[in-house]
């Protein structure tokens, strides 16, 4: 049995395939991560309160952020097959398609953030407070979804090619700046405006907007293979248009689907009480950081599976996501393990009741039990489903369980019973337990593998 499964993975070609993709996006990751937990940490200092308004206004951007992956991760499919095939124009082509269409999305999000904000967040809390702190600090924030739209989606594409280092270079760059920006314009320091919670909403600004202008300078500059022209990105026809939105569509709805039931378990916590969101955001901190690693060996499998069957190989497809769910089984459990013995350090850096800081303990607690699983469901629907165009199938796994076990069992845990936070977010993992067993099973039917690059040679 070990023999057989160190003969697994005793391929070079596959751990050095998973690096050269994968570490870039780590980087990034963990950059993007350790630096927003150390925003949460900051915001932290004005107490639960700001907690809470930071955490619920984000949920917006999150909500937009998930749009805007379902978009550009389903378009990604083609880019990564295309990029198999050596086919560079029909690349360019789904690029375009992208922009127009995260645009289009983040100025509909731009727009309500502008003008409808209080009303958004009293969907998830009742305390004026916390609803006017987060109002202010959206209608700021929210100039960062048009730079994000068109940065995600040359980014996107860009790792479909393996060009990983150029986006994760200026991305870790920008979210430097924006953390230094957030701490000086949060407390007035370094002879800057002391701005409260919203300076750190002026700071993320500042950096997506040089963020974006970075990017598409080196780009242009570099020639880089998604350097199209607008003649290049933009000139396909409504046959084109229909392929490509026909497979997508389903990931686009898996997104949305999955970001509102996400919301919805904000709603619920938020409802629950100042103290229960404010835990629930904090252990959110945390847990992009646990995760960093595996969001990268999730990106790279999605761009290894997606070439290999762009190249006709698909044998080799199946055996290479294979080992990605074995990896990020046996390391999510050591991750999980580390998180308990890290957490109690990491909680007291943030300014909180203890009641938070034991509620925060104790999900941390149940998110490490379910970590090795989570990290198999994102691998299985953004890896592997979406990389072999099976977009049905992901949508329901990922956008319709979390509403038929997930979403029902917290608000019953909530509502009905009365369970305290860390119980209700335990009944929110049996939608993990469900996604797990029936995402292991789609992947051993090889019924995921769809060659889309062949299937657009008919257009």
């Amino acid at each position: 049995m070990l023999r057989t499964i160190l003969n697994h993975y005793s391929d070079r070609e596959y751990f050095s395939s998973i690096w050269k993709i994968g570490f870039p996006i780590f980087v990034q990751q963990l950059a993007f991560a350790a630096l927003n937990m150390l925003g949460v940490v900051f915001v932290g200092q004005k107490g639960e309160t700001a907690v809470a308004a930071v955490g619920l206004a984000g949920q917006v951007a999150f909500l937009l952020n998930l749009v805007h992956f379902g978009v550009i991760s389903g378009a990604a499919m083609f880019t990564a097959q295309f990029w198999g095939k050596g086919d560079i124009a029909n690349l360019r082509h789904v690029l375009g398609l992208c922009l127009a269409l995260a645009v289009s999305v983040s100025l509909i999000f731009l727009a309500l953030a502008q003008f409808l904000p209080e009303g958004i967040l009293r969907i998830y809390s009742e305390d004026e407070a916390v609803i006017s702190l987060g109002a202010d600090y959206i209608r700021t924030f929210s100039w960062t979804f048009l730079f994000f739209a068109i940065t995600f989606s040359f980014s996107m594409v860009m790792r479909s090619t393996g060009n990983v280092k150029l986006p994760t270079f200026i991305s870790v760059c920008a979210l430097g700046i924006s953390t230094f920006l957030s701490y000086a314009l949060l407390f007035g320091k370094f002879g800057l405006p002391e701005l409260g919670v919203n300076g750190v909403a002026w700071a993320s600004v500042i950096a997506r907007g040089l963020e974006c202008a970075a990017l598409l300078i080196l780009i242009y500059a570099s020639k880089s293979p998604v350097a199209g022209l607008p003649r290049e990105l933009f000139d396909f026809d409504l046959a084109f248009v229909g392929r490509v939105i026909r497979p997508l569509m389903p990931v686009i709805l898996n997104e949305l689907f999955w970001s509102l039931g996400i919301t919805t378990y904000s709603v619920i916590y938020g409802r629950m009480g100042t103290d229960s969101i404010a835990a629930i955001n904090i252990v959110g901190s945390v847990e992009q950081v646990a995760f960093t690693l595996f969001i990268a060996i999730s990106n790279a499998t999605s761009v290894n599976v997606g070439n290999r069957i762009g190249a006709g190989k698909e044998d080799e497809a199946y055996i290479y996501a294979g080992r990605s769910l074995g990896l990020g089984f046996v390391g999510g459990i050591v991750v999980g393990i580390l998180l308990q013995v890290i957490k109690a350090p990491v909680l007291t850096l943030y300014n909180v009741s203890p009641e938070v800081i034991q509620n925060a303990s104790i999900i941390l607690l149940v998110s490490g039990i379910f970590l090795p699983i989570r990290i198999n469901n994102m691998t299985v629907v953004v890896g592997i489903l979406r990389a072999g165009g099976d977009t049905k199938f992901s949508m329901f796994l990922d956008g319709i369980v979390i509403w038929i076990v997930g979403v029902p069992l917290a608000a019953l845990g909530a509502f009905v019973f009365g369970f305290p936070v860390y119980f209700v977010y335990l009944c929110a993992m049996v939608e993990e337990m469900t996604k797990w067993f029936l995402g292991l099973w789609r992947y051993r039917s090889r019924k995921w593998i769809n060659n889309l690059a062949n299937q657009m040679d008919k257009v």
